[in-house]
């Protein structure tokens, strides 16, 4: 559990979801540092010093910053950064979110950490609204493909946030099992396996030039394309989330 900060806090954040939560939180004056995917909100942002992406974190940059607090992800950013940093950074916050729910404690964690309880809830409650809207219809299983990478392909596996988003609206990603978190797969071996192929938009951005590649391999399945920070950002952005996906599943009812 990370100390509550005392006094202003100097924080540099390097998940993108979590630089949105933060200023969501009314803490945008004490974030010194970001990465170069934290784009919301870029008004905000955009004045923010980066300091290189989410797997390749300039370290020096990073202490030039004086950092009292840095935010790291299990999934984003590399256990040897993460290391690194607690050589020098006070605290070291940890975060991975695996599912929807998990944006409650996310949201306590940072606010309490931050002296910004009373936002946090505020955020709780927003989530709680968005969350009872999509789990109020009962929709029908379905299995789909979600495609991440393209060359070669890339999906993702059943425990990853994305896919427990997915879940919640019964729409359970392929394959069921998977060695990795983010599997290499052959696109072939799914025709006839999924319902849909959803095509995300990051980090490869697909665009519907790809949908007669794909529609060739993976016969039989149904194409769209699907916004990827609304099934991908945990934080603040995960109640937009699921309102988009409530929006999504009803539009892609048979």
């Amino acid at each position: 559990m990370s100390a509550p900060a005392a006094g202003p806090a100097r924080i540099v954040s390097l998940v993108p979801s979590i630089t949105e939560l933060l200023c969501a939180l009314g803490l945008e004056h004490e974030l010194v540092g970001r990465t170069g995917f934290c784009i919301h909100p870029w008004e905000t942002v955009r004045e923010i010093p980066k300091v290189g992406g989410t797997k390749d974190v300039k370290l020096d940059r990073v202490r030039e910053l004086e950092p009292t607090h840095v935010i790291v992800n299990v999934d984003e950013n590399l256990r040897e950064t993460a290391e690194a940093l607690a050589e020098f950074v006070p605290e070291v916050v940890v975060t991975h979110p695996q599912a929807p729910r998990d944006n409650l404690d996310l949201y306590r964690l940072l606010g309490r950490t931050f002296e910004r309880e009373a936002e946090a809830e505020r955020l709780c409650e927003a989530f709680e609204a968005a969350y009872a809207r999509a789990t109020a219809v009962s929709n029908p299983p379905r299995d789909v493909l979600y495609l991440i990478w393209r060359d070669p392909w890339m999906t993702v596996a059943a425990d990853t946030y994305i896919a427990q988003t997915l879940a919640l609206f019964n729409w359970h990603t392929q394959p069921a099992q998977a060695s990795a978190r983010y599997p290499e797969i052959d696109l072939g071996a799914f025709a006839g396996k999924v319902e849909r192929v959803l095509l995300s938009s990051e980090p490869f951005h697909f665009h519907e030039h790809h949908f007669e590649e794909i529609a060739a391999l993976v016969e039989g399945a149904e194409i769209s394309l699907i916004d990827g920070e609304m099934t991908s950002w945990y934080g603040s952005r995960a109640i937009a989330g699921l309102e988009y996906m409530v929006d999504y599943v009803a539009a892609s009812a048979p």
